[in-house]
This record gives C-alpha cells, structure tokens and sequence, in this order.
C-alpha cells in the first residue's frame, strides 16, 4: 500500500550498528542538502507510553528486542503519513533519508510496497568496543537509562549482526556504499558528501505506485 495519492517516497537507507553514528551523519546530510531524516529512534520515543503500542515498544526496547516487524512497519507508515499531511516532509521534492529501518529481512518486503530504496549508506566500526563506549557517552548526555545497560547493547549488536547484516544482502550491490565510521562524523560526512553525492544531489522524482512498481530495482529473494 502506498501513502496518500498514491506518491512512492524515494529513499536512501541509512545502515550500521548502535552507536556507529547513523542519526548524528543522516541529519548532517540533510543540513547540507534538501533532504528529510527520519530515525526509527523519533517515531518510537514520540509514541505514547499510554497507548498499547508505546507500551509494547518500552516491553520490548527494555530487553534490547526488536517490535514484531508488521507492528513496526505500522507505526513507521502512521508516522511518515503524518510527516505529510502536516507539510513536514514533502516526497515529491525531497529525498527520504531512513535510518534504523527495515532492521529485518521481512521489513524488507513490507517497505516495499511503499517506497523506492534508490541508495544505501552502509557506516562499518570494525571494534564493538568503540560502539559500546559511544553508547554509554550518548546515554549520559541524553539520559537514556536502557543505552547505559550493557546487557541491552549486547543483546541490540547481536540483532544487528544476526538480522540488521543480512538485509542489506537483499539489496542490489550496485546500490551499496560502504563507509567506515570509525574517523570523526566530519570525517565521515566528508567521504559518503564524495562517494554518494551522484544520489544525494538529485532531486526526486517520485511516481504514482502502480507505474513506479514496473521501475523498482529488483530485490534479491536468496535462497
């Protein structure tokens, strides 16, 4: 199912562990561009700890576990459709620029019903030490109480590897840029700004659904 009127956003995914520096690199491009950045982070922390899907997010984040994907997928659309109608982000002008999601190979299939993935940043830290250091600092200027538990890191970089990894394998390779983010975030921004500049300096080109669904770059099945 696509969003209202039938606009297929056109996306840059954004990939790599917790603490590699997804959120701080997705919003420097977005200042450097006319871009929107959108974080699996914003759209769960702004659920409402009353309602049952914020009450199923805390459940699970609480143990360092990922939502069911169908709930997750749910959540992400409501949101972004609201991006939307509210003239926050407009998808016929800008490029999305999704960071967290999909985190699953399912989530894979459930996004693509509804955007085009043009590109994808893939940010690499070789020593999960450096990730698990990061972390804990963020976790004290933000005061989030479940990033500082290293058990909770443990058990998300275990996610990551053992499902977040495998659906960036699903994408076409031609698509894929893999940069280490291990150097500083200017350092960081400074190589993906040169290596993925001929996909953030374009302008979308969104279609309606039923004609962009022929255009979409294949998805690989495995198996």
């Amino acid at each position: 199912m696509s969003f209202a009127e039938g606009v297929r956003p056109q996306v840059v995914l954004l990939f790599g562990p917790p603490g590699a520096g997804k959120g701080t690199i997705g919003s420097m491009i977005c200042a450097a561009g006319n871009h929107f950045h959108l974080s699996s982070g914003q759209f769960f922390r702004r659920l409402s700890p009353e309602s049952d899907s914020g009450k199923l997010f805390h459940e699970y984040s609480s143990r360092g576990e990922l939502l069911p994907d169908e709930i997750t997928i749910s959540i992400w659309k409501r949101y972004t459709q609201g991006l939307i109608d509210t003239n926050r982000f407009f998808p016929r002008q800008q490029l999305l620029l999704l960071d967290g999601l999909p985190r699953t190979p399912q989530q894979v299939d459930l996004i693509a019903e509804s955007v085009d993935v043009l590109h994808i940043i893939a940010l690499q830290v070789q020593d999960p030490g450096v990730l698990q250091r990061r972390i804990a600092r963020r976790a004290q200027i933000e005061k989030r109480l479940d990033d500082a538990d290293p058990e909770v890191f443990r058990k998300r970089y275990e996610e990551y590897r053992a499902k977040t990894l495998k659906v960036v394998e699903r994408y076409p390779s031609e698509i894929i840029k893999y940069y280490s983010a291990q150097q500083t975030p200017i350092e960081v921004l400074r190589d993906v700004l040169v290596g993925s500049a001929e996909t953030l300096k374009a302008m979308p080109n969104p279609m309606p659904s039923a004609e962009k669904t022929l255009e979409r770059p294949a998805i690989n099945t495995g198996g």
